[in-house]
């Protein structure tokens, strides 16, 4: 037993051993290294710490790494491995429309699976084509119409929660809004989703937790909070046979989800079953449709998604559908307690509706709420960054030339297969060459006028949602969803920060960077606001 353990070891250290030189051999021959860059801040970590996961930082912070290095640079990632790092948009724009080139690393997919499983944002190449297929249907503009009532219900419930805590405290509340916005969007993908009711802001403390609420949250709090460790887990997959308290609670959480995920899979082919067509006004969930786009007679049987790949999409519209929102939502409330005048106006225009359950054309005709939306959204991109890795060599265009450290001009860049290339989401949707030197202020006026920008997103000419064959195919989705909840919230009340300014930082999580107080950072995201019931003549 002892020999056993110990030739584990040894094979465990050999292997450790080899990844450690073939990485440390790929960065003194990459083209990458006269290419200038910041100095790395980390043994393991590289400068990954100063873009996410790393500690807490105030809310005015922004790297300028763009004003000292240029638009492109080397990155040192994990391992201190030379990465591209880019904010070039004719760079983005390669490596996002050659998405069969630049898979995201498997490091990365193997982090994120374990969150969400071998769903629509962890599978590459064919059945991420396959995947990607049969959903776009679920996705449409005429079906988030159809869900805009479950978007409005939840909000019109979060607004009758928050006037019931401000009528019993003399007409104001103080209220942390990231765990209730949190709350409410997760009880929207439970209905919009999979016809679920989670019932998340209903609930009372008395009251068992919704199961499939509970495994996911679980599964979310343990598997963001990234180490050392893990991340040697993603690059080694060796590592990845270490068992960890993590890896036994992740399991757990995964099988109650994918038990009652089964669950509701069946009772989707049962109504399908009964039903057959959308005639009958029975549910029109994501689950639903797409099982009825996945039985279509238009696929051939050799194309459908197994149930298992359709079972992979329940954790995947947890994660897509649930935290991104609600902390995008959370930061739109942050910016207009720092910008009244916004607060004030939008308000406004959106008292102008009479009445209190918007259709989402109605919603989509309030300019200054869908200006307000854009501009939360390029601020504040509840995803800061995403990552790609070469296949093959590859030569990366340039819209801007690099200058390397021996004075020789570049327009374009070599790379080998295996780079690293850190999409800088916030950081583009921020740089002052293409916003102007305004670029990190909220100023959602800047959206009256068209604006026109070369960065290759699918929506809003930002990057919020990404670009190319791999863009949020939820997007829609969480438009409607962040209008709706809006629109609610700033027609009932008015809001400011209960806490300084100074008080407020942000860090990232493996999935998004939230608000959160310095002086508290390990109590997670949050953000206490004050709020006051409208008081309407």
């Amino acid at each position: 037993m002892l020999s056993l353990a110990v030739s584990s070891l040894l094979t465990l250290g050999a292997y450790v051993l080899y990844r450690v030189i073939n990485t440390l051999y790929g960065r003194y021959t990459s083209p990458l290294r006269y290419i200038r860059g910041p100095k790395s801040t980390h043994l393991i970590m590289g400068n990954v710490m100063q873009l996410i996961n790393g500690p807490a930082v105030s809310v005015q912070d922004q790297n300028h790494w763009s004003e000292e290095y240029g638009l492109t640079m080397k990155f040192h990632g994990f391992m201190n491995a030379w990465d591209l790092y880019s904010i070039d948009t004719k760079a983005i724009h390669h490596i996002l429309s050659n998405a069969h080139l630049y898979p995201k690393p498997d490091a990365g997919r193997y982090n994120l699976s374990r969150i969400v499983g071998p769903g629509i944002l962890v599978v590459e190449g064919d059945v991420h084509k396959q995947q990607r297929r049969i959903m776009n249907p679920a996705f449409g503009a005429p079906q988030v119409r159809e869900l805009t009532s479950i978007f409005v219900q939840k909000s019109l419930q979060l607004r009758d929660l928050w006037a019931a805590q401000a009528s019993q405290n003399s007409g104001v509340a103080h209220v942390e809004v990231f765990s209730l916005l949190s709350k409410a969007t997760l009880d929207i993908i439970g209905l919009a989703g999979f016809n679920h009711n989670i019932n998340a802001l209903g609930a009372q403390s008395q009251e068992k937790p919704d199961e499939l609420a509970e495994a996911f949250e679980t599964l979310f709090n343990t598997e963001t909070q990234m180490g050392p460790f893990r991340s040697l887990q993603g690059l080694y997959p060796l590592l990845r046979y270490i068992p960890t308290n993590t890896d036994r609670i992740g399991r757990a959480a995964q099988a109650t989800m994918m038990r009652i995920g089964r669950r509701l899979l069946a009772a989707s082919k049962r109504e399908i079953a009964e039903t057959g067509t959308f005639e009958t006004g029975r549910a029109r969930d994501l689950l639903n449709l797409l099982v009825r786009a996945n039985t279509s007679k238009e696929i051939p049987a050799h194309q459908r998604l197994s149930d298992d790949d359709v079972l992979a999409q329940v954790p995947t519209f947890l994660v897509a559908g649930h935290e991104t929102t609600s902390t995008g939502l959370t930061w739109a409330l942050f910016a207009l307690t720092q910008n009244i005048a916004a607060q004030t106006r939008l308000r406004e225009e959106l008292l102008s509706l009479d009445t209190e359950h918007p259709t989402l054309e109605e919603l989509n005709s309030l300019q200054y709420l869908d200006c307000v939306v854009r501009e939360t959204l390029r601020v504040h991109s509840p995803v800061i960054a995403s990552v790609r890795q070469a296949l093959q060599d590859d030569i990366i265009p340039l819209a801007r030339p690099v200058t390397d450290i021996h004075g020789e001009v570049h327009e374009s860049l070599r790379i080998v297969k295996g780079t690293r290339i850190w999409v800088p989401i916030r950081n583009m949707n921020r740089e002052p060459e293409i916003w102007g030197a305004d670029a990190n202020e909220f100023i959602p006026e800047r959206w009256e006028l068209p604006i026109s920008t070369s960065i290759p997103g699918v929506w809003g000419n930002m990057l919020t949602f990404l670009g190319g064959p791999r863009n949020c195919i939820g997007y829609r989705f969480a438009l409607a969803e962040m209008k709706a909840i809006l629109f609610t919230l700033i027609r009932g009340f008015e809001f400011e920060l209960a806490v300084p300014i100074s008080d407020i930082g942000k860090k990232s999580t493996n999935v998004t960077q939230g608000p959160v107080l310095l002086s508290d950072v390990e109590a997670g995201p949050q953000l206490p606001l004050i709020v006051r019931p409208v008081v309407r003549p």
